[in-house]
């Protein structure tokens, strides 16, 4: 049996949290650069934007129906995210979190009322976090993402499910009677894992509800379409085929890639940006405990734009495999002066690690010359430690520049609130 526990438009959540004000209005949160909006009130969905909606094309809504915008704050999410996961883990022995709103709970071992349970973990979360959630249960993680939809359905929507599963909805205790009619209500395109070409094709051949796709035989879906869509008929029929993982498994590619508040026509602007990208990945690579054999970087300029394009990249291979973030920025950089051409408005670039492998295996060679390259692991870890102590960028690079957010490639975020929980300077004061 399995629960999932998922943030109400949580982005939106996490701002309304210290701005109370914002509850009722329409409100988005937009992506970096402001450009596109990727998480919505309900009452900004009700006026019709789509997530990705571009902001230059709802922006006016701001003047007609008092829409809210505002520039996406991840350190405060990131922070909200931990709190709301602690207060989850409650449920149940096992967690995995599946993403900065969403973790599995494994409830098999835990006796009692889960439905009963599960609203008091919400309402502590609610309480002591601040965030609304919905929760879903099941008798596998398919079927409690299903359940977790239904939940937040019956709140949102009056109406479309029975209004004892809002908030928490336990399709367990269901009959078979009333379950068959939760997957009747429910389109198929809603199911865990079925994306817009496989739902089409579904659609095309009859199968509308996740009640159709239930009755399916998993053979025949096999031999139709895939083992995947297999495993999810099964895992609907209360099969359960997808195990908890109480662990994330590594990347096997790690990227940072930005588009800049400006246009960028210098190298040394440039090389400010691509070091601190690569300084970024080079983190997440040490976190996940491997090494890298290849860097890639890429440049590019703005196809929105009416001008002459630009648009290469290059892949460095490393002559060991690597976790230093100095050996990256160097292999980065020099990729970059290969590519850079003077004379683009250049408005995206990015560092991506490839050939990646474990750092517990590495392949090594025989010491016939003094490369100069030395094991700095020890340096790498205290960097982390200071960075993740003190705050991203305490310590770094020379050629990622001292100049901050003034920087000329900075991301816009005109629209940003505080880091409320996550910053001294702009923590809230009470005048008493």
């Amino acid at each position: 049996m399995y629960a999932l526990v998922d943030g109400n438009n949580f982005y939106v959540s996490c701002e309304r949290v210290f701005r109370p004000s914002l509850n009722g209005l329409p409100v988005c949160v937009l992506s970096n650069n402001d450009g596109c909006a990727i998480s919505r009130s309900n009452e900004a969905k009700a006026l019709g934007i789509t997530m990705g909606a571009p902001w230059f094309k709802i922006k006016h809504l701001a003047e007609t129906d008092g829409l809210v915008a505002l520039s996406a704050n991840f350190a405060l999410y990131g922070d909200l995210s931990d709190r709301m996961m602690s207060l989850a883990a409650g449920l149940g022995p096992h967690q995995e979190i599946y993403s900065i709103d969403e973790s599995f709970i494994d409830l098999s071992d835990v006796a009692g009322n889960l439905t009963e349970r599960s609203h008091k973990i919400r309402s502590r979360i609610l309480q002591w976090v601040g965030i609304p959630c919905g929760i879903g249960i099941g008798s596998t993680k398919t079927l409690a993402k299903l359940a977790n939809h239904v939940a937040k359905s019956a709140e949102r929507k009056p109406g479309s499910y029975p209004e004892q599963l809002a908030q928490v909805c336990n399709l367990a205790v269901l009959t078979p009677s009333e379950l068959d009619a939760v997957f009747a209500a429910t389109p198929v395109n809603e199911v865990w894992g079925i994306g817009r070409q496989i739902s089409k094709q579904l659609i095309d051949g009859g199968v509308k509800t996740v009640l159709d796709l239930v009755r399916l035989d998993p053979a025949m879906v096999k031999r139709r379409w895939s083992v995947v869509l297999e495993r999810t008929v099964r895992e609907l029929q209360g099969i359960n085929c997808v195990e908890l993982e109480h662990s994330p498994q590594p990347k096997q590619e790690i990227a940072c890639t930005r588009s800049f508040g400006h246009p960028v026509t210098e190298l040394a602007d440039l090389s400010e940006a691509v070091t601190e990208f690569a300084s970024r990945a080079a983190q997440k690579l040490r976190k996940q405990s491997s090494l890298a054999g290849q860097v890639l970087c890429f440049i590019r300029t703005s196809p929105f734009r009416r001008e002459e394009q630009y648009s290469r990249s290059v892949t460095i291979p490393l002559r060991r495999p690597s976790a230093d973030t100095a050996i990256i920025v160097e292999a980065a950089l020099t990729g970059l002066a290969a590519i850079y051409r003077r004379g683009f408005k250049l408005a995206k670039a990015g560092v991506m690690l490839l050939d990646l492998q474990p750092d517990t295996v590495q392949q090594q060679e025989l010491a016939l010359e003094d490369d100069g390259s030395h094991d700095r692991s020890r340096l790498m870890s205290t960097l982390d430690d200071l960075n993740q102590r003190y705050g991203r960028g305490t310590i770094l690079l020379a050629s990622a520049g001292l100049a901050g957010d003034r920087r000329a490639w900075s991301m816009k975020q005109e629209r940003r609130t505080p880091g409320y929980t996550t910053c001294l300077d702009d923590l809230a004061v009470a005048h008493a």
